[in-house]
């Protein structure tokens, strides 16, 4: 396939931290336990609404307005008190400056190769973005083609994905912002290093494709939001255009859109023989999709609707002239290899080329005529490859219990790319050779880190309702099982996104510091196909919740660790997972750290992009799901006399995936109930900074010391002299 890339925010554990506690029952109270914090008064307003007949109190309701001088005056004084709490723990200093050591690592991107040319992104280590380079071979020194770092003063404007054209003299590449999902598209001569005129507003969810004869790209975009609107406004009526190089994008051409469906997005992609506009239509995060396509070589082609029934997850892979091979999960939850002749395109005429297997097929490449399927077994990396008739031409041999990316390219390559990292070893690159099948290094990092003295195992629990659930534990080698050693466990659970194994400089650190490392692959996530999805979805989603319950249990039967000694974290999703699990029992953890979560079950679809999260969650408008969606909800199941653990909620003012009104009102209802004593109640805002995407590498290693700090602070971490 094309060298097109988005870069697209996924939640992992790169901000793994750690806490221990005392025993609860110890007659040694810990640290600022019962110290009486200055929260800022937030004003309780009476707002109530009725779902279903059912009264609900929204008192936080004004916090939502992120434009109002009182929002803002609200976010000085929660991060005043809480920057006032982090500025007194001594050790904070400390922890910065280890993992400010371990962070300076040189880190490669994948390769990939278009036009004779190579395109990598490297950082040096403490760069805040990756720089992107362009070589005329391989080994040869390479020159700097893209510098976010010079875009801003504080590396707060990240490059967000983009695209090179057939020749690989032109890059389209879109920016970030501040870490907003609104991106503004650019075109670069990749042979001077200048830009063109061109620049493209108001994209979000969305890359560039162009023509084989690179006099354009397509792209999708929304019309510009209402004054005031950019970071809450619900995003509706994607359209798709093609872009001429070198025009005004008042120019632009209107692809195709659907008026009459507010809430279909459009993903736009040119096949590798340039022959077809391929139109992948998504609505929400359901992993269904409907495919239609156009034929470039007639100016006045329509646009065919190839694949129109919604009714499972389409991938074009590539084709052969009229015949194109999909991924699909269609009557295969765990994925299979189809080809449909678009001269015959009747279901009865469609060929299975590669079968449902045992292991969860999760992404298909078609290189040197061949398949190349990377799969999940037990959420760990395993690569097979196919002929293109389907026959089985064995695997690829890789370093041992990780995770692989990459694999790109087209069809008559004879090289590619791939990462393979694991929860102890950070990111290698190698390049494999399609005809010999052997692997070789392109680029392995060297990290300040004694790897070797750590161990990974998987295991499996079982969860409330008897289903078995895998889980990565990390830690020193020659752990005692004691139950006191102190252990962070994280999660996600959601939109069909596999937890696996994956370097985290944070994680390092925590080990480091003898603590225990799992994370745990909920149901909701991808690890076991779309079966093991939707099992954690709508009115199935307090499975998810049961899963990282019983997960937390499993570790304190084993002795692993103790409720007082037991960290929770998560972000987005993940956040939400913390929020529900924390409200749920508060007595199973010491230490809890929602990140960007998704705090306000009832009201998430009415901000920007939330709507598209109903194929997960439900919806509050639907009365049997706003039955399920109230009976979890982390801000309305916040309860006044409970003891809930030491928390700290993070978010950035630049959230626009999840808005931060929702950390908003679930740190002032949790400050509410949990009021002056008791673990302390803190929500650090970040500011110019978003969901998680392109962050600068200042901004995560301050955060990370920051978390850290804090867990170390309240719950009694005894640093190493």
């Amino acid at each position: 396939m094309k060298a097109e890339f988005v870069l697209l925010f996924a939640v992992t554990a790169s901000g793994l931290l750690g806490c221990i506690a005392h025993r609860t029952d110890s007659p040694k109270p810990t640290r600022m336990m019962t110290t009486r914090l200055g929260y800022p008064e937030t004003a309780k307003r009476e707002v109530v609404d009725d779902y279903h007949g059912t009264k609900v109190i929204d008192p936080y309701r004004w916090l939502e307005d992120d434009n109002a001088a009182e929002t803002k005056a609200w976010v000085a004084a929660q991060n005043k008190v809480t920057y006032h709490y982090l500025d007194q723990i001594p050790e904070r200093a400390r922890l910065r400056e280890r993992l400010t050591k371990l962070w300076n690592f040189e880190r490669y991107g994948i390769p990939f190769k278009q036009g004779g040319r190579y395109f990598y992104s490297r950082n040096d280590g403490l760069q805040n973005q990756s720089v992107l380079y362009v070589a005329d071979a391989l080994e040869a020194a390479p020159r700097v083609l893209l510098d976010p770092n010079t875009l801003s003063s504080d590396g707060t404007v990240a490059l967000s994905g983009y695209s090179i054209s057939e020749d690989g003299n032109w890059m389209a590449y879109g920016l970030s912002a501040s870490g907003s999902d609104w991106n503004e598209w650019k075109v670069r001569d990749v042979r001077t290093g200048a830009d063109l005129s061109d620049h493209l507003k108001w994209v979000k969810f969305s890359g560039a494709s162009w023509t084989k004869d690179g006099k354009g790209f397509f792209y999708s975009r929304y019309d510009a939001p209402k004054e005031g609107d950019a970071l809450k406004g619900v995003n509706k009526f994607q359209k798709l255009y093609f872009h001429k190089l070198g025009t005004p994008q008042s120019e632009d051409v209107l692809i195709y859109e659907r008026r009459d469906q507010p809430d279909w997005g459009f993903g736009g992609h040119v096949s590798d023989d340039g022959r077809y506009l391929i139109i992948s239509i998504w609505q929400g995060t359901d992993r269904r999709n409907r495919v239609y396509y156009r034929d470039l070589s007639r100016p006045d082609a329509p646009v065919v609707k190839l694949l129109d029934d919604y009714d499972a997850d389409y991938r074009f892979v590539d084709n052969d002239g009229g015949v194109f091979w999909f991924y699909t999960d269609l009557k295969a939850p765990r994925g299979r290899v189809i080809a449909i002749d678009t001269a015959n395109p009747d279901r009865p005429n469609w060929k299975e080329i590669i079968p449902q297997a045992a292991e969860t097929l999760k992404g298909v490449n078609l290189l040197g005529e061949k398949f190349i399927c990377t799969y999940l077994k037990d959420a760990r990396s395993a690569v097979k490859l196919f002929s293109r008739e389907g026959r089985a031409l064995g695997d690829v041999a890789l370093p041992g219990l990780g995770s692989v990316g990459g694999f790109g390219g087209r069809r008559t390559d004879t090289e590619t790319f791939y990462s393979f990292t694991s929860f102890t070893t950070p990111g290698t690159i190698y390049r494999y050779d399609v005809t010999s099948g052997a692997s070789t290094v392109f680029r392995a990092p060297k990290v300040d880190f004694d790897s070797p003295r750590y161990e990974t195992r998987q295991v499996f629990f079982t969860s409330k309702d008897g289903t078995r659930v895998p889980m990565f534990v990390t830690h020193k080698k020659g752990l005692k099982l004691d139950g006191r050693n102190p252990t962070y466990l994280y999660g996600y659970g959601g939109f069909n996104i596999s937890q696996t194994p994956g370097f985290s400089v944070s994680m390092a650190v925590w080990l480091e510091l003898g603590g225990v490392y799992a994370v745990a692959n909920l149901r909701g996530g991808g690890e076991y196909g779309e079966e093991w999805h939707q099992a954690g979805t709508k009115l199935k989603k307090q499975n998810v919740f049961n899963d990282f319950i019983g997960a937390a249990e499993w570790l304190i039967a084993k002795h692993y660790t103790r409720p007082d000694k037991l960290a929770i974290a998560g972000g987005s999703n993940g956040g939400l997972l913390v929020g529900a699990c924390m409200t749920q029992r508060p007595d199973l953890f010491g230490c809890c750290l929602p990140a960007v979560g998704v705090m306000d079950m009832l009201r998430f679809h009415k901000f920007t992009i939330g709507w598209a999260w109903t194929s997960d969650y439900g919806s509050a408008d639907n009365a049997e799901e706003f039955t399920a969606l109230y009976a979890y909800s982390p801000y309305h199941n916040l309860k006044p006399g409970v003891r809930y653990p030491a928390t700290l909620v993070t978010t950035a003012d630049h959230d626009d995936r999840v808005v931060p009104a929702h950390s908003f009102k679930f740190a002032a209802r949790l400050q509410e109930m949990q009021h002056r004593l008791g673990p302390p109640v803190l929500i650090r805002i970040e500011t110019k900074a978003g969901h998680g995407a392109g962050k600068p590498t200042a901004k995560l290693i301050d955060e990370a010391a920051d978390k850290l700090g804090f867990v170390v602070r309240e719950l009694g971490v005894e640093l190493a002299p």
